[in-house]
């Protein structure tokens, strides 16, 4: 059981042979007794958190969530309920985000400063969900865009889904002497150093991602620029959630346990972390998730 706008992603990354069942935002079914409906994360396409309810009582889960508007996905719907479980990849008080066009108006800021110098702009960002954000935010008139494989297959799929983004080009699909000074290519982090990248010299690199709030997440990454945009929430968007849940009880997990548990419990809630097997974005270099 998936959110409806999702099954096309759900698709291309579990394959054809995937029992997908699409269930519409806020659309409830009953399962053994329980009322459960799906409801927007804002994390990408087709994010969703699960709402439970029985014999009156409401859980949620969050899964990943954002509270920015997003134009690639549904935003965050806010959804009252007892108990709580939210993800907290980025619960320190240092995370804090800009508002996403002011990071936009840098990465294109950036892109025209490397074209007028010659150079072709590298920028790396998850092949799901974050690459399509960052390319709702680019200004095509600054020169062309292409996309890695890996990206371009999941930016169909948002296309399908009935996302608007600019026009791109698939980087194979480039001829033979393609002169790369003035596009931007976007990719996965994993594409970073790699004999793929060698084509496009002279070039500048950058990486978008929450870990580039803190100092030397760009020194590890090894990029020439740090664009701190994430699609999760951050440390006053944890809060604000929490609170406009009115939950009793709120379960922790998926990054900064600890310290989540602690601040919540200062503000006088019933708070615990839960350890999974599952980790959120991690600042380390990733596929193409």
């Amino acid at each position: 059981m998936a959110a409806a706008p999702g099954a096309g992603v759900l698709r291309a990354r579990l394959g054809d042979d995937a029992v997908i069942d699409p269930l519409p935002y806020g659309q409830p079914v009953e399962h053994n007794g329980v009322r459960v409906s799906l409801h927007p994360a804002g994390h990408i396409l087709g994010s969703a958190q699960v709402r439970m309810e029985h014999r009156g009582e409401v859980w949620v889960v969050t899964g990943d969530y954002k509270l920015a508007a997003d134009s690639t996905c549904a935003t965050f719907e806010p959804i009252r309920c007892h108990e709580l479980l939210t993800e907290s990849t980025f619960g320190l008080p240092v995370y804090r985000w800009a508002p996403p066009q002011v990071v936009f108006a840098e990465i294109n800021a950036w892109w025209r400063a490397n074209a007028e110098a010659g150079k072709a702009s590298l920028l790396y960002g998850y092949a799901l969900g974050k690459a399509q954000r960052l390319l709702s935010g680019l200004d095509p008139a600054i020169g062309p865009i292409y996309l890695h494989g890996a990206v371009e297959r999941m930016t169909q799929e948002y296309r399908a889904a009935g996302v608007a983004l600019p026009p791109t080009q698939p980087v194979s699909a480039a001829p033979a002497g393609t002169k790369w000074a003035g596009a931007i290519i976007l990719a996965p982090p994993l594409a970073h150093n790699s004999a793929w990248t060698r084509r496009f010299v002279p070039a500048s690199t950058a990486m978008a991602s929450g870990w580039m709030r803190v100092r030397g997440a760009r020194r590890r990454r090894a990029v020439d620029r740090g664009f701190v945009l994430s699609d999760h929430v951050d440390w006053p968007g944890l809060h604000t959630v929490v609170k406009e849940s009115g939950a009793e009880h709120v379960r922790v997990t998926h990054g900064f346990v600890e310290t989540m548990v602690r601040r919540f419990r200062e503000l006088g809630l019933d708070a615990i972390g839960l350890k999974t097997a599952f980790e959120g974005e991690a600042d380390e270099p990733e596929g193409e998730a």
